[in-house]
């Protein structure tokens, strides 16, 4: 067994992660990485519920604020950064804590991923030009043809998934089944996984409900007003779909009204935060805490003696 610790600090959002990965950190010699996929995003602070900067003071926390809203950060740049962050940490004799509620990004580093190449520009177009002239169902048979096992998992006007998986075919000569079976060597660490979450799902809704109405107050409004005025993006960007950004951005848009927006925002958040809890349900060997347990840290520091 490997004597490279790492801690997974998993859980729906509004659960109570940040504080007790901060709490670790006060105890121990570790250093938080983020696993969140908006947090990455620089400018978007309050309604992506950022550590403040009390809580950066008390413990650093790496793979935030790393990328503009205008751009996008794939599950392989994750693992790719995060394995980064990882060794070093351990080279410094530090224990890395992850925490955060973004279920792939932790499945990428438990699984890995398969071998699948980079987007092609070129073939895509190629692709979308047949697609024009003959149908996408028309493209569909060409992949029944090809990868029987991928196409039988969408639909013959899936555009996006069949564009993905010819284009895979014509850049690797190999059908994305093949690859998608081929995963990399374990990472060489010892995982200690832990997930938190309140006993009764009404408390967490309650949580959800009065922290998207204290980013209200903090001024969230104004934080999407000014992403919103920016030329460069729009509804479609990952970073506006993020939870409460579109909402609001549909706000500001003048799409719906006020009340309306509130009510989407945690409607949407609830929504994750139960998405949240299904990826964890069925996740192996991972040890729950209850929000709020005073004895939380306790039984994390002692999972690494």
């Amino acid at each position: 067994m490997s004597n490279l610790p790492v801690i997974f600090i998993m859980g729906p959002t509004a659960a109570g992660k940040t504080d007790l990965a901060i709490s670790l950190c006060e105890h121990l010699n570790t250093e938080i990485i983020s696993v969140d996929s908006a947090l990455v995003y620089k400018d978007m602070n309050i309604g992506t519920a950022k550590p403040n900067a009390d809580e950066l003071t008390r413990a650093a926390h790496h793979l935030i604020d790393i990328i503009d809203p205008a751009q996008s950060y794939s599950v392989a740049d994750f693992r790719r950064d995060a394995v980064e962050k990882i060794d070093l940490f351990h080279q410094q004799g530090k224990v890395p804590v992850l925490v955060g509620g973004t279920m792939m990004y932790f499945k990428s580093l438990l699984d890995g991923l398969s071998p699948l190449p980079e987007g092609c520009p070129v073939v895509r177009a190629e692709l979308e030009l047949q697609a024009q002239q003959h149908g996408w169902p028309h493209l569909y048979k060409q992949l029944v043809e090809i990868d029987p096992v991928a196409a039988s998992k969408m639909s013959k006007n899936d555009s996006q998934r069949i564009n993905r998986a010819l284009e895979v075919h014509r850049l690797t000569g190999k059908t994305m089944s093949e690859l998608q079976q081929q995963k990399p060597a374990r990472l060489p660490y010892t995982f200690h996984q832990f997930a938190i979450a309140p006993d009764d799902r009404s408390q967490l809704h309650q949580r959800i409900e009065q922290r998207f109405k204290i980013m209200l107050t903090q001024g969230f409004e104004n934080e999407v007003s000014s992403l919103y005025q920016r030329k460069d993006l729009h509804p479609n960007l990952p970073s506006i779909r993020c939870v409460g950004y579109r909402q609001m951005w549909d706000y500001i848009a003048g799409e719906i009204d006020y009340d309306e927006m509130v009510f989407r925002s945690i409607a949407a958040t609830r929504q994750l935060a139960k998405r949240q809890l299904t990826w964890l349900r069925g996740w192996p060997e991972v040890t729950w805490l209850t929000t709020g347990d005073e004895e939380n840290l306790q039984r994390v520091v002692s999972s690494l003696s």
